[in-house]
């Protein structure tokens, strides 16, 4: 990710070599979540975490966004969850991975159990049978070893990854600085994420050992050419057939888009991408051929 910014809108410059490897992704907002989810529900985004909502026809599947290393959920959805909340979805979000107090820097394989009961939680509360994931960054990522190693993949209509890590960087995982302690902006031992996101790292050869999918969820993966954390870009595609996978180049829709990896989130453009793609019949990932407002 890029250096982190506190503000919501997208940042719309070219990130500087400096901030290279900076890994951020969030979420936030109040809820009042059942006991079994207390642990991982912070301060929620708006429109997120209202246990009380239930589902339309139009939008059966109540969406989950996942965020990811080194943020919580305030930050990283503070505009996505508000506007798919308008739209008329059912929106969730969560924290997890939390050590030496910093959110998502646990082992991937852990922080997915954590995913694991979420989305449990979230299936009970609304009655839907099964959810959509939205992730950033690791976010985007991490769901898969969720679906392919721990049954998730039933529970899942569509998997959505912004920016995700998919094959790994092939640059290093550091915040940005003074976004955490300095300990764990070392990575290594106080940030296992960071590590489990290297190129080749053992985790990420477990996690594609079974493949890019798993049968039955549809993937839709977003990237921009501007990304300067999860290196190259294209590493974040998945391979599978059309009717399953759609891989989307910010550029090839807007070419004078140049959002960069912490604020794809934010970005106007990502948001229609996103809309698209959870607004498609089930079983099926984002139309290639959409075309989004370019602003």
């Amino acid at each position: 990710m890029s250096q982190l910014n506190n503000t919501s809108r997208p940042k719309r410059t070219l990130a500087k070599s400096a901030a290279l490897g900076a890994i951020a992704l969030l979420c936030g907002s109040l809820a009042a979540a059942p006991a079994a989810t207390a642990s991982t529900v912070d301060v929620s985004p708006p429109g997120a975490n209202d246990w009380s909502c239930k589902p339309s026809a139009a939008h059966p599947n109540p969406v989950i966004l996942v965020p990811g290393t080194f943020e919580s959920m305030a930050k990283n959805w503070a505009t996505m969850a508000p506007a798919l909340k308008s739209e008329g979805y059912c929106v969730y979000a969560l924290n997890y991975g939390t050590t030496n107090g910093i959110d998502a820097t646990g082992p991937i394989a852990d922080s997915a159990a954590q995913l694991a009961p979420f989305v449990d939680a979230v299936l009970a509360s609304t009655g839907a049978k099964t959810v959509d994931l939205v992730g950033h960054s690791q976010g985007g990522m991490m769901p898969r070893y969720y679906m392919g190693f721990l049954g998730g993949a039933k529970k899942v209509n569509q998997l959505v990854g912004i920016a995700p890590s998919n094959h790994g960087t092939q640059g290093l995982i550091t915040p940005a600085p003074g976004s955490v302690p300095p300990a764990t902006s070392l990575g290594g031992s106080n940030c296992q994420a960071c590590a489990d996101q290297q190129a080749g790292s053992p985790f990420l050869t477990k996690l594609n050992s079974i493949g890019d999918t798993v049968r039955g969820p549809a993937y839709t993966v977003i990237s921009t050419t501007h990304d300067e954390v999860v290196t190259p870009y294209q590493s974040q595609f998945l391979a599978g057939p059309a009717e399953k996978v759609t891989n989307i180049t910010i550029q090839d829709k807007c070419p004078a888009d140049v959002i960069e990896h912490d604020q794809t989130p934010n970005d106007p453009v990502v948001q229609q991408l996103v809309s698209n793609a959870l607004g498609r019949p089930a079983g099926q990932p984002a139309d290639p051929a959409f075309q989004p407002s370019c602003l």
